[in-house]
């Protein structure tokens, strides 16, 4: 659940003062299943595939693929005019890099390349994969929607770092870069719009999946862990979205003039409790 204005005062200075769930504290979407993380993966990376608001998977990165020798053998094209916020293109050799570093940790990508015969780049837009049987399932993995997003990085970055080690230099090619120099730790996180990142030419986004389109200039988290101090800064118009509002706090919200509440995820949250088991009467 989270609230939102108008967003007139966005509309004014072109930023959007969000507040996040939780604090930042991983900025490397392999090294962690949290969504803040994840969250702040698709501001500032792209995946090959996205996933629309149907469950289906659509070409993100990439232009389309090929499915050849039984099912065996798959081809993926990269889109033209893809870059990096450095300004260095993406390439194919990222793209090889960036799964094997993501299918070491996460579950999806442990599946897919333990079926992974080779993995190349014949070409600057073209990636290879030889597989040991057929796996309809391959999009799927590249575009998974869940924590651990399959980011495509430079390759030059991924080196730079230790297999295992968190990666702290951020470099993305998605619709927003990460201003670091301006990072508070625990209060504030910048994002400003990339202004050479490509959307799909197509006309309608659902999910991660369609055209990004980065409608403001600036995007400042904001990390605020009491809820009543998030509630009253959206109440004055100091902020603009609060993602998750106090449960206790939401009639008050949706009888103010101009605050939208409104439920975004649909499809919830699992919560996990344990039992101590030498109490009475889990005992």
């Amino acid at each position: 659940m989270l609230a939102r204005p108008a967003l007139a005062q966005a509309a004014r200075s072109r930023t959007l003062k969000f507040v996040p769930q939780a604090d930042l504290a991983i900025t490397d979407p392999y090294r962690t299943t949290a969504f803040v993380t994840r969250n702040h993966g698709y501001l500032v990376y792209d995946t090959l595939y996205g996933i629309d608001e149907s469950w289906s998977v659509r070409p993100q990165m990439v232009e389309g693929h090929q499915v050849e020798d039984g099912a065996k053998r798959w081809i993926l094209t990269l889109r033209p005019g893809l870059k990096f916020h450095d300004g260095s293109p993406v390439l194919t050799t990222d793209v090889v890099a960036s799964i094997r570093r993501w299918g070491l940790s996460d579950s999806f990508g442990q599946v897919l390349m333990a079926i992974t015969d080779d993995l190349s780049a014949p070409s600057d837009r073209t990636v290879q994969f030889r597989l040991k049987r057929p796996f309809p399932w391959l999009p799927d993995a590249l575009g998974k929607l869940s924590g651990s997003m399959p980011a495509i990085m430079p390759a030059h970055v991924i080196d730079a770092f230790k297999p295992g080690q968190a990666i702290t230099q951020v470099v993305g090619s998605g619709p927003y870069r990460f201003v670091a120099n301006e990072r508070v730790q625990g209060a504030l996180l910048v994002y400003e719009k990339f202004q050479d990142y490509v959307p799909r030419q197509e006309s309608v986004s659902s999910r991660t999946a369609g055209p990004k389109i980065a409608k403001v200039d600036r995007v400042e988290w904001q990390t605020m862990p009491d809820t009543a101090t998030a509630t009253a800064a959206l109440q004055s118009g100091e902020v603009d979205w609060v993602e998750l509002p106090g449960i206790d706090l939401l009639p008050l919200l949706r009888k103010q003039e101009g605050i939208k509440v409104e439920l975004k995820d649909s499809t919830g949250a699992l919560g996990i409790m344990r039992m101590n088991h030498l109490t009475k009467p889990f005992d």
